[in-house]
């Protein structure tokens, strides 16, 4: 923050603590009030509209904002201008040395505390505030100032080809494909994300709308897109299979001792059971929608005892190890044919590029010769390029049930240790919750 190299100008101001000795006066108020674990710092950076502020005006605004917003809290804050617009960078001490109290960070706190201060305080000065709305609308501040110049945003054109491939798509193997022939790279994580060959970050677009997540992709793609987007259903839904009535089982091993541990953390949350709770159980009480899951887990696969456990692990571990060699194959193939494949994609994605060149734009040179070497490896590769693709789409499309296939064992085996590792918690948890009730309730017989 206070790199002066990397900047043209900097001015810095420093509350409730002293220069040079910043960090370990924060550090002391830590110690003092006992508060060194979780988040150590908090980091705010203010961005002005190029040619709207100067560095003095900026360094005030910052300044009020936080005499405002962060009375008794350590702050430094400094003004930078390396970049076209000047910004204001505030770091303050997690922990108010006046009251001990730890600052605490959301959604909520942002937008309606933090974001609101920082508008006010910027409409008061006459300058420009970025966007108001709510946290699903917030974009950064380049993309903004693109949007208004009617520019399209890297963001806003991954959204409008998501679009296109999803309505023209028939399974997510063919998205996955078309997404790649309008010239984006795809990283398959626990989140989707998307690149422009060229560009060094992916983009997770999952993590603000949910028909961008995997499961929403597959649910628009069955042709739920207009329910989705009108909010009458959720990206994926799970229905499970008819069953007919059964009598209610009787449950023993793990399955009975989590039906006892819900029914005591029921009663928790409802505070049915003595007020003095332990943090442990408080979190517990929180993460009951977890234990929900992992209960149902337990009674979809049958699991009562040690040796069910221990049987389904290895079943599941036989799954998953033929999977992985199923798509090491596939993987294989794919690289076998990755140029011819990489050359389709070009074709496709860069023929708009191709015909701009010969209409004679300039700066075009680089793409029109990608084109010209794709197109000429596609024609004499012997294969007809409809057969090539149709090959690649089937290709995508096994890959991506793989891998689907293979997140559903592997989180099942990530439930087998939740289990394993909950249940001696779970045992000691409810015995001293028993004996604490009838200690209660002794006690208020007396």
């Amino acid at each position: 923050m206070l790199n002066e190299e990397k900047t043209d100008a900097l001015l810095t101001v420093h509350l409730n603590c002293d220069p040079g000795r910043e960090v370990r006066e924060m550090l002391d108020t830590k110690q003092a009030y006992g508060k060194k674990d979780g988040v150590q710092y908090y980091h705010v950076i203010q961005s002005f509209k190029p040619g709207e502020v100067t560095p003095e005006l900026a360094l005030e605004i910052a300044t009020e904002f936080a005499r405002e917003h962060l009375p008794g809290f350590e702050t430094v804050i400094s003004v930078h201008v390396d970049k076209e617009h000047i910004h204001a960078h505030l770091i303050f001490n997690s922990v108010n040395a006046d009251t001990g109290r730890k600052y605490h960070s959301n959604a909520q706190t942002y937008y309606k505390q933090l974001r609101a201060a920082s508008d006010r305080l910027c409409r008061e000065h006459g300058l420009s505030v970025i966007i108001e709305g709510d946290s699903s609308k917030a974009v950064s501040y380049i993309e903004w100032l693109r949007q208004s110049k009617g520019q399209p945003t890297f963001r806003s054109m991954l959204e409008a080809d998501l679009r296109t491939a999803i309505e023209d798509a028939n399974d997510l193997g063919h998205f996955f494909m078309l997404m790649e022939h309008m010239g984006w790279e795809i990283s398959h994580g626990n989140r989707l994300g998307f690149r422009l060959r060229g560009q060094d970050r992916f983009m997770v677009p999952g993590r603000k709308n949910p028909l961008f997540t995997e499961d929403g992709i597959l649910a628009a793609i069955q042709g739920n897109l207009s329910a989705i987007e009108a909010g009458r259903r959720p990206p994926s839904s799970f229905r499970a299979p008819y069953q007919p009535y059964k009598k209610h089982p009787k449950y023993t091993g793990f399955l009975a001792l989590y039906v006892h541990y819900l029914y005591v953390l029921g009663k928790i949350e409802k505070r049915q059971y003595p007020p003095r709770m332990t943090p442990h159980l408080r979190k517990e009480v929180l993460r009951f929608e977890r234990c929900r899951e992992q209960f149902a887990f337990l009674r979809e696969n049958n699991i009562s005892t040690q040796e069910d456990m221990t049987t389904f692990q290895a079943r599941t571990e036989d799954t998953l190890t033929g999977l992985m060699k199923r798509r090491t194959i596939l993987n294989v193939r794919k690289k076998k044919r990755r140029a011819l494949y990489d050359a389709l994609a070009d074709v496709e994605a860069l023929a708009e590029a191709r015909r701009l060149y010969d209409e004679g734009l300039s700066g075009m040179e680089a793409e029109a010769a990608r084109y010209t070497d794709a197109s000429a490896l596609l024609d004499s590769c012997g294969i007809p390029r409809d057969r090539l693709a149709a090959e690649k789409a089937e290709l995508y499309r096994q890959l991506a049930e793989l891998n689907r296939s293979i997140r559903a064992e592997r989180r099942k085996l990530v439930l087998c240790e939740e289990v394993m590792e909950k249940v001696p918690n779970m045992k000691r948890s409810i015995e001293n919750l028993e004996t604490k009730e009838v200690l209660h309730n002794e006690h208020r017989r007396r």
